[in-house]
């Protein structure tokens, strides 16, 4: 397996708008049937967010890459919102969307969406601009470090997001336990995290890079979730059918999870 230093060397040839297209473009953001993967992922966070349970002053995004998509449900709910990447062009892309600048990746279909799924007959630019308000820092981060943010710069956060982050950037599975216990250190005790992830992917491709990934399977996240020290509290899977696999990657399914760090004592 790959080290912590080679998988850093690999993504420095990251191409964060080759990743958007063979992600965030039909087919896999077709939104004409809950059947696709994108509207799964945003139906799962929707549902999620709708309890109104994940809720406080701060949410921090763990390895934003380039998309808001995952913030969309979760950004009612919070004052401010937290971006994290390691990586200078995904901090770049997303800050170009966060200012409204011309030619940052259009998400309008998603925000459009996610307000349907809501249910709630809000303009999606309310909800765009809402974001965007509330998206006030983009921070660098290393999630193989303890501290991943380096010396706290935040108090701890009331919850954690992650899309498809830790499982892509841990060399195996002990060092996915790791980071997930260390992301873990910026959340408050009983805090809630939420995840979304690969199962069964070994690589993809975002431009001239081909990244390795660990290949969890929903057995894998149960067990990692324990060890980092959380309780999950509800874990679904999808099925990435055959008609979604591109050859961007080899991933086999998708899987959401939320959980919660313990109260202290």
């Amino acid at each position: 397996m790959s080290s912590p230093a080679a998988l850093r060397e690999g993504y420095e040839h990251f191409d964060p708008r080759a990743y958007l297209r063979n992600n965030y473009l039909p087919p896999r953001a077709d939104f004409s049937s809950e059947e696709f993967v994108v509207p799964w992922k945003l139906r799962c966070l929707a549902e999620t967010f709708a309890s109104g349970e994940i809720r406080g002053r701060t949410l921090i995004d763990v390895g934003s890459g380039p998309t808001i998509y995952q913030l969309l449900s979760a950004c009612d709910h919070f004052e401010e919102i937290v971006a994290t990447d390691y990586l200078a062009v995904n901090r770049e892309e997303l800050g170009r969307w966060a200012r409204g600048e011309p030619g940052a990746f259009d998400w309008s279909p998603f925000i459009q969406h996610v307000c349907k799924i809501e249910g709630r007959g809000e303009p999606w630019q309310d909800k765009e601009r809402r974001l965007r308000q509330r998206l006030r820092r983009i921070l660098p981060i290393d999630v193989h470090r303890p501290e991943p943010l380096g010396a706290p710069l935040l108090p701890r956060a009331d919850a954690l997001l992650s899309a498809f982050c830790l499982e892509a950037v841990s060399p195996d599975r002990a060092a996915f336990v790791r980071a997930l216990a260390h992301v873990g250190n910026l959340l408050r005790p009983g805090g809630h995290a939420v995840l979304l992830g690969a199962l069964g992917e070994s690589f993809y491709l975002a431009g001239p890079a081909r990244l390795p990934v660990v290949p969890l399977e929903e057995s894998d996240v149960r067990e990692a979730l324990a060890a980092a020290g959380f309780a999950l509290r509800e874990l679904r899977s999808y099925a990435m059918p055959p008609a979604l696999r591109t050859g961007v990657d080899d991933v086999d399914g998708v899987f959401f999870a939320h959980a919660q760090k313990p109260l202290e004592g």
